[in-house]
């Protein structure tokens, strides 16, 4: 008997394409099964070889070889055998008559040499030794990026080990049987390459040899069933919403069963809008990693973009706060990996708490939020810190430009089997440039603002579905002001004025995929939140110990049935200090000077505790309807009562196919308990209930052209039980109660082009309102960071070799303020008005106001942002360079008013000039 072998790549590129490449995340996705082709000396038999794919098999007839690359979507090309290497067949194994087949994963680096062969689907009987010494000889053409650009790949490979048999005659009737057409099929799962979790609604389109076109769609499960086609090479596409579409070839000469998996299109970073983490989204908008970090303005910061999507507010000058969709930046809770933090931006909005590089995803929610979120009345933003690399190499990045420096590392930690980590830090570049100036220009700062951030991500992936992570991350701002002479209206003023804040949380979680009807989430934490503030005398002081934990089962019930239940907790301790002036008598005059207030000073500390727990249900009728109720429940130990938030957001396809047309509505009940100093004595009232909103949103979504879409959302907020404070009698403290209202309404829309090989871009445009009364027969009146119309036009574009450009522009309406001296260029000002109130004893004016509280709007807004990128990619690591100019015309935009010493005259104060930001980075 003679032996003989036959070798097959399986062209699945697995989940690590090593090198940090665009089509990373096209990982497991099988291809047409490639065959090595053979140096002449030793060519193998040309026979059949039987190939399993997935649960069912194919049958490999003699084909020639490939004389050019598989490409993979996006333009990648996947390795390709350069060589063939027979294997030894195992001398005992061939005199029992045994065969068998070894499935390969092998690690091809750049260069196309074999680095790791390990067996994935052994046979036994010295098959696999075999195979992994023949493996270990072969040389490929390396995997390939779009621009040429060889990487390191992961691919599998099988060796067949089979021993020829003397055959009988061949009959001439079961030949002509064996020859006549027979009806082939194909039928599958389509899956994404992250998780294995089932895609449905893909649209699967397959073109016979004689161009005949079928198309079909996956049902819930992700599967779907082609029958009773015509035997021949079928050329297919599958497709499905924010993933990178599929292009194969098969060979259906017999039924073929397979498993398709998509990976996320692009590097992508999600950023999921009026909607719930996958799959309870209502709405869902992705921005690609090559978006966020191009976006003009931004100096490419991921958590930055956030602000050029529609409902978001443009905060006042060098104030990093987050104003969705009217409402106000303490309604707007952050967390980082399920862990809430205090805030998400360092001082001045110039750059977010966490990196860009360390990011997987951000989902945003400006309203109509899954009931696994509570406690706030605005908004949420939960940005996820991604996996570190598991290739077992080191990979890391340095960058530095006019506004920071940051350094990254990650790969295998050593000594500890099966872990890797992320280490990454920043700290802020401009005390190094503007402290000096300003001191110099007798601007009196002694240290300019001073930021830094750090996160280190420990992670272990413990197999079938279950991940363990462990992270330890934290921020710190500083800033100090000397003040050298007192200001004439506030005499007790005198010295520095300092702020200090900074958070730490040590995080544990653990998520675990169970099947194919169950995951599992947790995360628990341990943080330190700190706030320092002085002002001349006065301070405040804040420490806050804190422990966190979210928990979340989910299971499907049923066809179209799933069910999400968790619950989670927020308590600690906290210790306070404060001196600080009291609030203004009743019909006393505001912004009088605070020598002439008395002076509060109170110590005190405390605990909270605030459990929460909800369950939501996911119903899906039809494939075209989306049905998501679900229910919150909220207690706080300081209003000592159970809020009950009942919530439904829904989805309908009205053409689910091109051009795609969606409805979608959601209504919903928040509760958001009265901040500490609100709630708690001594600084606040005993007795206080949370506020509450109503949350209304009416929206559609519509394909124009396959890369131009557009959506347009309405939302109606209804506030009410709203904590307002009033002071005293005696004016040391202010006296809190449930007695205001209001509302915000408004409209939002997004063009979006879809990024393709050289542009992306989107036009976002906001109409709203945002509306409160203080109190029982108070006037409604619009609130200071109401913005009537907030428009952004945004672009970028790939010039080709390295070079990319890009703008933004922004017009905005100017935010509110209330005048204390009227505009002389108005027609109705008087100039011979009183405008203050001199006080002989402290020798200051207190200020008369001039109309109503926000009742003048400052001048429009509008700034171009300029961004230019060039890279130059050399063999095994990247170096750019980057210019991001803000404000390119040096808009002199308002941001407040001014006034001389006695009100007698008022000067608008401007904001940032032209800022630039040149900057370098290196990544291997």
């Amino acid at each position: 008997m003679l032996s003989r072998h036959r070798t097959t790549t399986i062209a699945l590129l697995t989940a690590a394409f090593v090198a940090a490449a665009p089509a990373a995340s096209l990982a497991q996705q099988p291809a047409a099964p490639e065959k090595p082709t053979p140096p002449p000396e030793t060519p193998p038999d040309r026979g059949e070889v039987s190939v399993p794919r997935g649960q069912g098999g194919v049958i490999l007839r003699n084909e020639p070889p490939q004389d050019e690359p598989t490409k993979g979507p996006g333009g990648v090309t996947m390795p390709r055998p350069l060589n063939y290497q027979p294997p030894v067949f195992p001398p005992q194994a061939k005199a029992d008559g045994r065969e068998g087949t070894v499935t390969l994963e092998l690690d091809i680096d750049a260069k196309g040499a074999v680095t790791r062969a390990a067996v994935v689907d052994p046979a036994g009987f010295g098959f696999d030794e075999a195979a992994v010494e023949a493996a270990n000889k072969l040389v490929f053409e390396p995997a390939r990026k779009p621009d040429g650009t060889p990487f390191a790949a992961r691919i599998r490979y099988r060796y067949t080990f089979t021993q020829e048999k003397v055959e009988a005659p061949p009959d001439p009737a079961a030949e002509a049987e064996q020859l006549a057409p027979e009806a082939a099929g194909l039928r599958g799962t389509v899956l994404t390459s992250l998780g294995d979790v089932p895609l449905s609604n893909a649209t699967i389109t397959a073109r016979s040899p004689s161009g005949e076109v079928f198309s079909l769609k996956t049902d819930t499960e992700g599967r779907f069933s082609l029958e009773g086609i015509a035997p021949g090479e079928y050329a297919l596409r599958i497709e499905a919403p924010g993933y990178a579409p599929l292009e194969i070839q098969e060979d259906l000469t017999e039924p073929l069963s397979v498993k398709y998996r998509l990976g996320a299109q692009g590097e992508a970073i999600e950023i999921t809008v009026r909607g719930q983490k996958p799959p309870r989204e209502v709405v869902k908008r992705t921005l690609q990693a090559r978006e966020i970090s191009r976006i003009p303005g931004t100096n490419g910061d991921a958590l930055r973009s956030i602000q050029s999507l529609p409902g978001v507010a443009r905060p006042p000058g060098l104030a990093g706060l987050l104003l969705v969709r009217g409402s106000g930046p303490q309604d707007t809770q952050t967390f980082i990996d399920g862990t809430g933090v205090p805030l998400i931006y360092h001082f001045g909005g110039l750059s977010s708490v966490v990196p860009t590089e360390i990011l997987e995803k951000i989902d945003f929610y400006p309203g109509n939020f899954s009931s696994q979120y509570g406690r706030v009345m605005g908004g949420i933003v939960d940005a996820g810190i991604r996996s570190p690399k598991s290739d077992d190499k080191y990979h890391g990045l340095a960058q530095v430009d006019l506004i920071d420096a940051r350094l990254m590392l990650e790969g295998p930690i050593p000594l500890l089997d099966g872990w890797h980590f992320i280490a990454a830090g920043r700290r802020s570049y401009v005390d190094t440039w503007l402290g000096p100036v300003l001191e110099s220009a007798g601007a009196g700062v002694t240290q300019a603002p001073v930021y830094y951030d750090y996160q280190f991500v420990a992670e272990k992936d413990l197999g079938v579905g279950g991940r363990l992570r462990t992270s330890f991350l934290g921020s710190d701002d500083a800033l100090e002001i000397l003040v050298k002479d007192p200001q004439p209206g506030e005499p007790a003023l005198a010295g520095n004025i300092g702020l200090h804040t900074a958070f730490k949380r040590l995080q544990f979680r653990y998520d675990h995929d169970m099947g194919e009807k169950d995951e599992f989430h947790t995360v628990v934490a341990l943080g330190q939140d700190d706030i320092d503030f002085g002002l001349g005398a006065f301070y405040f002081l804040l420490n806050v110990n804190s422990l966190t934990g979210r928990v979340e089962y989910s299971r499907r019930l049923a066809k179209g049935v799933h069910v999400n239940a968790g619950g989670d907790l927020l308590m600690g301790n906290y210790d306070v200090a404060l001196r600080a002036p009291g609030a203004p008598r009743p019909g006393q005059p505001p912004n009088q000077p605070f020598s002439t207030r008395n002076v509060r000073q109170l110590e005190y500390s405390g605990t909270f505790y605030q459990p929460a727990g909800y369950a939501e249900l996911e119903l899906d009728p039809s494939p075209r309807l989306k049905f998501v109720p679900g229910i919150r429940f909220d207690y706080a130990n300081f209003t000592s009562r159970v809020d009950i938030s009942p919530r439904v957001n829904a989805r309908f396809a009205v053409e689910p196919d091109f051009p795609r047309t969606t409805l979608k509505a959601g209504v919903g009940v928040f509760h958001q308990p009265p901040q500490y100093q609100e709630g708690i004595p001594p600084a606040g009232t005993d007795g206080l209930q949370p506020n509450r909103a109503i949350h209304y949103a009416l929206g559609a979504e519509q394909d124009l052209t396959r890369q131009v879409e557009v959506s347009a959302e309405g939302f109606f907020k209804q506030l009410d039980n709203l904590v307002i404070g009033q002071a005293t009698a005696d004016s040391t403290r202010l006296e809190y109660a449930n007695v205001g209202d209001g509302y915000a309404v408004g409209t939002e829309i997004l063009l979006k082009y879809k990024p393709d090989e050289r542009f992306f871009g989107w036009a976002a445009y906001t109409l709203s309102r945002s509306m409160r009364r203080l109190g029982p027969g108070e006037e409604l009146r619009p609130v200071a960071w109401d913005q009537t119309h907030i428009l952004t036009v945004l672009g970028s574009y790939q010039l080709g070799h390295g070079w990319e450009i890009g703008a933004r522009f922004r017009l905005i309406s100017g935010n509110l303020t209330t005048p204390n001296v009227c505009n002389v260029e108005d027609g109705g000002c008087d100039a011979n008005r009183t405008n203050a109130l001199f006080h002989a004893a402290s020798g200051a004016y207190t200020p008369i106001p001039l109309t109503q509280v926000n009742s003048e709007r400052l001048p429009l807004y509008h700034q171009l942002d300029l961004r230019v990128d060039k890279r130059w990619k050399f063999q095994s690591w990247q170096l750019s360079a980057y210019l991001d100019i803000q404000n390119a015309y040096n808009r002199a935009n308002v941001e407040g008013i001014s006034y001389n010493f006695n009100y007698t005259g008022r000067q608008y104060v401007t904001g940032l000039p032209i800022l630039p930001s040149l900057g370098l980075r290196a990544d291997f």
